[in-house]
């Protein structure tokens, strides 16, 4: 927890010791671990002396916060309107199948992370996954392994092989 401490020391400081910076100290924090910590969360409510339960309620209610780690390869699976009507939902379920892990969630190697998101403005692309920086059209439930296979370290790969 000290170390945590010092990681934030530079957001936790005394000029937003107030409830009312309770969000861009989240949104800062967020920013540089990657997600919020149970550990992060309660270092908080004690710093604007509020209980963590208050923290935990406020950090859940917004969509902006998460509360698992980013993996080295992020996928985002549109799930805006045009994506999920040309099937966004069955993507997203094939993606979770073949990552074998459930949405917000990371894979054991920390390799990739799997997140529902509600647009990423390529409507005419639908379905569209985003998977670090790139954009994937057109997904269909079959071209998940593919579009994974290219994407995954040759390092796993080669364990993957033995």
């Amino acid at each position: 927890m000290e170390e945590l401490k010092q990681q934030l020391a530079e957001i936790l400081t005394p000029d937003r010791k107030d409830r009312s910076q309770l969000i861009p100290i989240l949104q800062q924090i967020q920013g540089k671990l990657g997600y919020l910590s149970p550990e992060a969360m309660l270092a908080v409510a004690e710093f604007v002396e509020i209980p963590g339960s208050t923290v935990y309620g406020i950090a859940t209610f917004y969509n902006q916060f998460r509360f698992t780690p980013l993996g080295k390869h992020p996928v985002k699976v549109c799930m805006g309107t045009a994506c999920h009507l040309a099937g966004g939902k069955l993507v997203l379920e094939a993606m979770a199948r073949e990552l074998d892990i459930e949405v917000s969630g990371i894979t054991p190697d920390h390799d990739f992370s799997l997140d529902r998101v509600a647009c990423i403005g390529c409507c005419a692309l639908a379905p569209v996954v985003v998977i670090d920086d790139s954009v994937y059209p057109r997904m269909t439930p079959p071209k998940v392994e593919e579009v994974l296979v290219s994407v995954k370290p040759a390092s796993q790969e080669q364990s993957e092989k033995q």
